[in-house]
């Protein structure tokens, strides 16, 4: 099944966390794209630097869950912690969009409720995969068209 994933970061060293995270993401999933990285001011939250950011898609046959577990997993071994919502991160791994998975669970929402307004996930996507869909919400080119 295919996988949208966002990656950010915007502390420590991002540049080398996002390269490690998508090392690790080959290692468990069979990666088919992912977007160049792009530098993006942050949205909401406290005052932090600047975001990197990039999207891959990957294929895999993991349930959704393990999925999202595993995406948990890479953060917590390249130093994340939860503390503030919107706060600074060593690495951030969104589960965009699983296959044609609606999801409106607590531990997992599928797809993500505000893919739809963020530039910095509908840029990347849209780069490796133009014609992509964002179920519920329509083609992303367009979603992208239509932010300020």
């Amino acid at each position: 099944m295919k996988a949208v994933i966002a990656l950010g970061a915007n502390i420590g060293d991002p540049k080398e966390q996002m390269a490690i995270a998508i090392a690790l993401l080959r290692e468990s999933l069979d990666v088919i794209a992912i977007s160049t990285v792009i530098t993006t001011a942050p949205v909401g939250g406290p005052a932090q630097p600047d975001y990197l950011n990039a999207v891959c898609i990957a294929e895999s046959d993991l349930p959704a869950a393990d999925l999202l577990a595993l995406l948990h997993g890479i953060e917590k071994s390249l130093g994340r912690v939860r503390e503030e919502q919107w706060g600074p991160r060593t690495i951030d791994l969104d589960l965009i969009q699983y296959g044609t998975i609606l999801s409106s669970a607590d531990e997992l929402t599928l797809p993500h409720p505000r893919a739809h307004e963020r530039r910095f996930v509908l840029e990347p996507w849209c780069e490796i995969e133009p014609d992509a869909i964002l179920l519920t919400h329509g083609r992303i080119s367009e979603l992208l068209s239509q932010l300020p």
